[in-house]
């Protein structure tokens, strides 16, 4: 099954993970009455078994956990390269340790018992963030969708331009003419739908086009 890429349609989920049951109730009772869809979860280890690199949204985490802590699942998460912005729930013993997740790339961290107002903004925070990421991955999955419609030797002259090179320079350096080249550089900006040669380099950034 090939992997689905979240849009700005794609429904952002919390997930909750935290060993105590009326933790999670209450937690879930609360973010669903603020009209969040919320899932939640008694382990990291269960969390681990749901979520995969197309899960969109945020997750909160109690960081002392029996079995996997919040901050040996932030590291599989990573490992994982599921980047879903994560809030960490600590106690005040915990301080350290949420600094470590904070080094880690997590959003926030909050001390129990912490106060809705600062949950509703670290949720609000993360999945803003997590918009701007959907939104940087569709743009490069169109990007490279698009880059794939060149040929092989058309791919070569468009990374060659978005280096700055000249049409003459990329004639010596592929072994054709300068008048080939300009076809080819005519076809590149058709087939991308890019105007100027800014918009071109743009392109080749976001979706990692190289010279090789």
């Amino acid at each position: 099954m090939s992997e689905s890429i979240p849009n700005a349609a794609t429904p952002l989920h919390i997930y909750l993970v935290d060993d105590d049951a009326d933790v999670r109730d209450a937690l879930t009772l609360l973010l669903t009455l603020r009209g969040h869809t919320v899932e939640a979860f008694e382990s990291a280890e269960h969390f681990l078994q749901r979520v995969s690199s197309d899960t969109a949204g945020c997750l909160i985490t109690d960081i002392r956990m029996p079995g996997m802590s919040g901050l040996e699942l932030q590291r599989a998460l990573a490992e994982r390269r599921v980047d879903i912005p994560i809030i960490v729930l600590t106690a005040h013993g915990d301080i350290d340790s949420a600094r470590m997740a904070l080094r880690a790339h997590a959003v926030d961290f909050l001390t129990k018992p912490f106060k809705e107002p600062d949950l509703n903004a670290a949720i609000q925070i993360a999945l803003e963030r997590e918009r701007v990421r959907i939104e940087s991955r569709a743009t490069r999955a169109a990007d490279e969708a698009t880059i794939a419609t060149l040929t092989a030797r058309e791919r070569e002259v468009a990374a060659l331009l978005a280096t700055g090179a000249q049409n003459l320079d990329i004639a010596r350096t592929l072994g054709i003419s300068p008048r080939t080249v300009e076809i080819h550089k005519s076809r590149c900006m058709e087939k991308l739908k890019v105007r100027t040669l800014a918009d071109l380099v743009r392109l080749a950034d976001r979706a990692s086009l190289r010279a090789r």
